[in-house]
Formats: structure tokens, C-alpha cells, sequence
């Protein structure tokens, strides 16, 4: 009983969140806020997946400071972020993809048609927020797409970093990431 409480209690943190997060998708107009302008990830893989997340980014003043990153599972709710720092020589122009290899060590399996939904934006050294880039992922077993990077990726392959964020599968009984461990 007290876990279905939480999950509703959580649930509807997730909503207040996502609408409360609506008005921060995009730079306050004259800010020098960076701005992520190309971006491609595939929707669909199996799990234990090397999802690989293009961006493309530009920071007018060249303080480009981290690239944040959410992610939200139904059943689950938003984990905690994880941060990447942008090296100094990408400060001002950044193109590459995050890496995820979205096996995780707190599931020994996620299930077919699991979805979840990666948020990304970056934050310069003044706090500025960029717009914040939504890529939607399925768990399938099949089916997994063959693709082509599109322009402007198909030239350079420049990891910008890890993604450190473990899942957690809903139907298994093990414990979430805001409970206490046994």
C-alpha cells in the first residue's frame, strides 16, 4: 500500500514538474543563453542498447558550462540528473554525441515497449539555460532501426561523454532510486 502511495505522490510530482518545466523549454529572448540548434537520436532499441544522443550547440559568449540530462519511466518517474562538463575548447561551439549504454545494474531486464524520455539541455557558467531538447526512447527486442547520421553529424564522431544513469525495472520488486536500500 505505502509503495502505491508513493508512486501516486511521485506521479503527480512528475506532472508538477513537467508543466512547471514547460516555460523553461526555450532562452529568455536577449540573453546570451546557449542554444542547442541540431540534434538526432533513434527512438527504438533493446535493452542494454549504446543509444548514442546527437547536439549540436552555440554559446554567443563561449561559457558553455554542462550538458544536464533527465530521464523519465512511467512507473518510475524522473531520475536524477546527470551532468556532463563541456570541455573549455567547446565552450563556444559544441557538436558530438552522449553516449548511454542503457544496461543497467539495477535491473537485470527492462521490458519490450518500455518507454522512456530523455530530456537535455546545457547551462553556461552565468546559469543560463538553453532550450531543452526531448528525445523519446522504446525498449524492443526487434526491430531496431538501421540509420544514417544526418548532416551536420555524418563528418566528425566526437564523444562528448557518459551518460551514468542505472534504470530501474517497475515489475521486478527492486528498489527504486529515492528508497532506502535493505
Amino acid at each position: 500500500m505505502k509503495t502505491k502511495i508513493l508512486l501516486c505522490v511521485f506521479g503527480v510530482l512528475a506532472i508538477v514538474f513537467s508543466l512547471f518545466s514547460l516555460g523553461l523549454t526555450q532562452p529568455k529572448p536577449g540573453s546570451d543563453a546557449p542554444m542547442i540548434t541540431n540534434t538526432f537520436a533513434i527512438e527504438k532499441g533493446y535493452y542494454g542498447y549504446v543509444w548514442k544522443i546527437y547536439i549540436e550547440a552555440e554559446d554567443p559568449t563561449g561559457d558553455m558550462y554542462k550538458i544536464v540530462s533527465t530521464v523519465d519511466q512511467p512507473g518510475w518517474g524522473p531520475y536524477f540528473s546527470d551532468i556532463i562538463l563541456i570541455k573549455p575548447q567547446n565552450q563556444h561551439h559544441l557538436k558530438g554525441y552522449i553516449q548511454w549504454n542503457t544496461f543497467s545494474k539495477n535491473a537485470a531486464h527492462i521490458r519490450d515497449f518500455t518507454p522512456i524520455t530523455l530530456r537535455v539541455s546545457i547551462f553556461d557558467k552565468a546559469g543560463n539555460e538553453s532550450n531543452v531538447v526531448v528525445f523519446p526512447f522504446e525498449f524492443v527486442s526487434r526491430g531496431v532501426p538501421k540509420y544514417e547520421l544526418p548532416s551536420p553529424f555524418n563528418k566528425d564522431d566526437m564523444k562528448l561523454g557518459y551518460l551514468q544513469i542505472d534504470l530501474y525495472d517497475p515489475y521486478s520488486g527492486s528498489v527504486g532510486p529515492w528508497e532506502p536500500h535493505d
